[in-house]
């Protein structure tokens, strides 16, 4: 456990040591950063790498940037009122990277990313390197290892299925059909659910696709719902995209 330097924070050799647990939250939150990175999530290396450090000097600064105010009468300090700060704030940044389009909701994954890799900053500048390095550790164990079990999951229960809701007439399912030859998935069945129109007169349709291969099927679902035409896309029987 870091216990921060021994010499006054105002020396220069106190402030030294203070760049560890920084420099610790720089390179676990650039780690987390690098990932999203190769990924080409919006909220990639710089994005993360600032959080982190950010977060760990916020937390370097609640714990020892008062130390000269402890003994002085009438002030109190509450090192934990910045760190409460912090997990308030970022959430304007995570708010920020989530997006909705028609009924797609994306960027909540790369919301929780950012918001985990503050975790670890706080962690590091709180003089906690095993509980920092621990979570950027079980960041990379969710990132890459939960994909592929979800994936494997979904295979074992059923044939994967993808549902869209779109306008007709505009040409819709020979994009969608070259969109899933391009995500590696090959369709083995097509079914007009319903056909309707909107209250402006718009012919809507809502067409079932019976899938087959190893790709992404939410990663087919966001781009199946950014083509023109489509009003919603979706996998499973009811279930609304959720997209990272």
């Amino acid at each position: 456990m870091i216990t921060g330097p021994t010499a006054p924070f105002w020396s220069s050799s106190g402030q030294w040591a203070l760049l560890l647990p920084a420099a610790l939250a720089l390179v676990l939150s650039a780690l987390i950063g690098l990932e999203r990175e190769a990924r080409a999530k919006s909220a990639g290396l710089r994005t993360h790498t600032l959080v982190g450090l950010g977060s760990a000097v916020f937390m370097i600064v609640s714990k020892y940037g008062f130390g000269d105010l402890l003994h002085v009468s009438g002030i109190s300090i509450d090192p934990s009122r910045i760190a409460a700060q912090v997990v308030s704030g970022i959430g304007f940044i995570g708010g920020g990277l989530i997006f909705v389009r028609r009924d797609s909701v994306r960027g909540l994954t790369t919301a929780a990313t950012v918001w985990l890799a503050a975790a670890v900053g706080m962690a590091a500048g709180a003089g906690l390197p095993v509980l920092a390095v621990g979570t950027t550790a079980g960041h990379f164990v969710i990132a890459r290892g939960f994909p592929p079990l979800a994936r494997a999951l979904l295979h074992r229960a059923a044939a994967p299925v993808l549902r869209l809701d779109y306008f007709d007439g505009r040409g819709v399912l020979r994009s969608l059909l070259s969109t899933c030859t391009e995500q590696g998935w090959a369709v083995h069945g097509v079914e007009i659910d319903r056909e309707g129109t909107t209250d402006e007169g718009h012919r809507v349709a809502s067409v079932t696709l019976t899938l087959a291969g190893k790709g992404d099927l939410m990663a087919l679902a966001g781009e199946a719902a950014q083509l023109p035409g489509v009003r919603k896309a979706r996998t499973g029987e009811d279930d609304s995209l959720d997209e990272s």
